[in-house]
C-alpha cells in the first residue's frame, strides 16, 4: 500500500468513525429499558370523577399521556396543547391557575410524547392527523365545546382545530406561531436552516441524543428540574426522538395539503408572542389579522419563543383574561376572585 493509499484510506475513514462514535454515543444515551413508558402504563385510566393528576386517555385506538384538573367542576373545559421539545408538564404553572379559576383542564403529551401513541413513519403525524387527536381527546373528556391554548407545534395544531372545527371551541389561544396561512409559502420556497436539518434522515437524531443528550440539556436549561427531568426522560426513550422530529418531517410532506390549515378563523383569538420570536415579524402579523375573522387581540412580551418560561405570570394573565370573556353564557365557573 502506498502513502497516497494509506493517505486516501484515512480521509475517507476518519468520517465514517465521526459518525460511527456519535452514533455509539446516541444509542449509549438512550434509555433502553423504557422507564418513562413503564410509569406511563402504570397510570390511572381516566374515568369519572377523576381527580386531579396524571392519566392515560383511550383515543383513537392509542392512549395519550395527560395532566387533568379540576374535570368535577362545572366550569368550561381547557384543552392545552404543548410544543417541542416539550410536554405537557409546560403547562403546570396554567393547570393550576385555570383550575382554581373553576375550569375543567386537560393538557396531554401529544401524538410520538406519549408513549402510547406513538406510531411510525411520517404520514401518521400530518397536521389534519393531529387535529384528529385533539378532537378525540376532548371527546374521550366529555369536551363538547372548550377553550384551546396552544404553543409551538401545539399552535400549529390549534389553528387547525379553529379553523377546520370552529364550532368546537368557545375561545383559541396560540402562542409564538403565527397562523400557519402566513408561513406555508416561505416553508416551500425557503425553509429556515434548522427546519433543513430537523427533517434530515437520523442526523437530528444523533445530535439531539448524542454525549448523555447534552444538547437538550442546554436547551432546558431555563426549565424547573420536574420539567426538564420529564423532558430527558421522553427523548431518552427508543424511538421518541424520530416521533418528534416526524412532526418537521410532516411539513414538507403535507405541504400540498397546506390549504387544510390555511383558511379563515372565525373562533375569538388572542396571539401572544415574544419580541425575540423568530417566527414572528411585520409582515406575518398583518396577514393574520386578515385571516381571522373572529375577534382578534395580540399581546406583546419581552420574551424570546419559550414564553411560559420566560413571562410565565404575563403569559398566565392574558390567558386567563381571554378565557373569562369569552366563556360561554351562564357558565358555570367558581372563581376565587369572583370574577
Amino acid at each position: 500500500m502506498t502513502w497516497f493509499t494509506r493517505l486516501l484510506f484515512l480521509v475517507l475513514a476518519l468520517p465514517l468513525l465521526g459518525v460511527g462514535i456519535m452514533m455509539g454515543g446516541s444509542l449509549l444515551s438512550l434509555d433502553w429499558s423504557r422507564s418513562h413508558a413503564t410509569a406511563t402504563a402504570a397510570l390511572p385510566e381516566l374515568a369519572p370523577g377523576q381527580p386531579d393528576g396524571l392519566v392515560r386517555i383511550p383515543a383513537r385506538g392509542m392512549e395519550f399521556r395527560a395532566r387533568v384538573a379540576g374535570l368535577g367542576q362545572s366550569g368550561p373545559g381547557v384543552i392545552l396543547l404543548h410544543g417541542f421539545p416539550e410536554t405537557s408538564a409546560m403547562w403546570g404553572p396554567l393547570i393550576e391557575s385555570t383550575a382554581a379559576a373553576g375550569y375543567r383542564v386537560v393538557a396531554f403529551d401529544q401524538r410520538g410524547y406519549s408513549p402510547g401513541a406513538r406510531p411510525q413513519g411520517v404520514a401518521p403525524y400530518l397536521v389534519p392527523e393531529l387535529i384528529g387527536d385533539v378532537l378525540a381527546v376532548s371527546d374521550a373528556v366529555g369536551f363538547e365545546r372548550f377553550h384551546l391554548v396552544g404553543h409551538d407545534w401545539g399552535c400549529v395544531v390549534g389553528w387547525g382545530v379553529a379553523i377546520q372545527e370552529p364550532e368546537r371551541l368557545h375561545s383559541w389561544t396560540g402562542l409564538s406561531i403565527p397562523h400557519p396561512g402566513t408561513l406555508l409559502a416561505d416553508l416551500g420556497r425557503e425553509p429556515p436552516a434548522y427546519l433543513k436539518l430537523f427533517t434530515a434522515p437520523w442526523i437530528p437524531e444523533i445530535l439531539l441524543t448524542f454525549n448523555g443528550m447534552a444538547r437538550l440539556r442546554e436547551g432546558y436549561a431555563d426549565a424547573s428540574e420536574a420539567q426538564r427531568d420529564e423532558y430527558l426522560a421522553v427523548f431518552s426513550e427508543p424511538g421518541a426522538a424520530t416521533a418528534g422530529l416526524n412532526w418537521y418531517r410532516a411539513i414538507f410532506a403535507g405541504l400540498d395539503r397546506g390549504a387544510e390549515v390555511a383558511g379563515p378563523v372565525p373562533v375569538s383569538t388572542v396571539f401572544l408572542w415574544g419580541t425575540r420570536e423568530g417566527w414572528v415579524n411585520p409582515d406575518a402579523l398583518s396577514r393574520q389579522r386578515e385571516l381571522v375573522a373572529g375577534p382578534y387581540r395580540e399581546v406583546e412580551l419581552d420574551a424570546g419563543h419559550f414564553l411560559m418560561r420566560e413571562q410565565p405570570a404575563a403569559t398566565m394573565a392574558a390567558v386567563l383574561r381571554h378565557l373569562r370573556e369569552t366563556d360561554p353564557p351562564g357558565s358555570a365557573r367558581a372563581t376565587a376572585d369572583g370574577s
